[in-house]
């Protein structure tokens, strides 16, 4: 693996563009069943607010030393400002579009005996307005900025994804997506995509063997015009698929705690070292460490460079 240059981290500037949302946390005991159904009472003794979507993308970029900024839709809201307030302790530039007419979308997890029992999600779609000014605004951001990654979570902000990644690639830049749904054709002309088993498999299919996955992946990957797909295999490792090779990578052998944000700590980990100038196949590596090191951990959490021995 070759070591990254002196100080190339912190010269790093990476954009991240997508559905921004704010997850809650509610943590307590559970001693007895509600006497009004057969459910578990939680007697509520803390609560956490995290950045999740998009910005556990960035939250993640920035943990690891690299200069991030967020591009995304919230709220006139309460949960509008915690977003922005976790933002700036994260040093993450914000370039949040503030729509009145939604409300912040939220995660609401209520944890008991550290097992989740139950999650609450507040969503609604942005407008039209709203999202024409956040494409012009990308647009304008486009030259400050090494490498752009889209996190879409299918809640609407990246309706026009087609266009973003076409104007990032007139202008040179790195596109890496985390795909959502069952047609990938929006995602044509990105550099890399990262879909995991599911999402794959809504898009092309499923296969029986190693040798079929292969073929199904290489087709996706030549017709979206893709410099390489990595697909994330849970307890199978990673594979990545690019026109001069198919590399597989086992998963780190640890225990799995939570694999809530995984798939945001491995794009945001491959992103960064990208950035840094580190080759595919040793930037993927490193990605892959970092996924087995925030399964660990508990909800949408984030690696360190110590962790990961950068």
């Amino acid at each position: 693996m070759n070591p990254l240059i002196p100080g190339a981290l912190e010269r790093a500037r990476i954009l991240v563009a997508g559905d921004v949302m704010l997850d809650r946390y509610w943590f307590g005991e559970v001693n007895r069943i509600s006497p009004e159904a057969p459910v578990p009472v939680v007697r509520i003794e803390k609560r956490e607010e995290r950045l999740g979507g998009a910005a556990n993308v960035a939250r993640n970029i920035a943990a690891l030393g690299v200069q991030a900024s967020l591009l995304g839709i919230v709220g006139q809201d309460e949960a509008g400002d915690v977003v922005d307030e976790l933002l700036a302790k994260a040093n993450i530039g914000s370039y949040l579009q503030r729509d009145q007419a939604v409300s912040t979308i939220i995660k609401l997890r209520v944890i008991g005996r550290q097992q989740q029992l139950l999650r609450i999600d507040f969503e609604q779609p942005p407008g039209e307005l709203v999202l024409r000014d956040k494409l012009s605004q990308f647009n304008a951001l486009l030259a400050q900025y090494d490498l752009i990654v889209l996190s879409d979570y299918a809640k609407g902000s990246l309706v026009n994804v087609a266009e973003m990644i076409a104007a990032a690639r007139k202008t040179g830049k790195r596109v890496l997506v985390d795909p959502k749904g069952e047609d990938f054709s929006i995602y044509a002309g990105a550099s890399i995509l990262t879909p995991n088993k599911a999402e794959l498999k809504h898009c092309v299919g499923s296969w029986k063997t190693e040798a079929e996955l292969t073929a199904k992946a290489q087709q996706l990957r030549r017709s979206l015009g893709l410099e390489a797909l990595l697909l994330t295999r849970s307890e199978e490792g990673m594979s990545l698929y690019s026109e001069s090779e198919v590399l597989h990578i086992p998963a780190m052998a640890r225990e799995v705690y939570d694999v809530s944000g995984a798939g945001d700590t491995v794009i945001a980990t491959l992103a960064v070292m990208l950035a840094a100038g580190m080759t595919l196949a040793d930037a993927v590596a490193i990605a892959n460490r970092a996924g087995g090191i925030v399964v660990g951990k508990l909800g949408a959490s984030t690696v360190s460079r110590e962790e990961l021995s950068i």
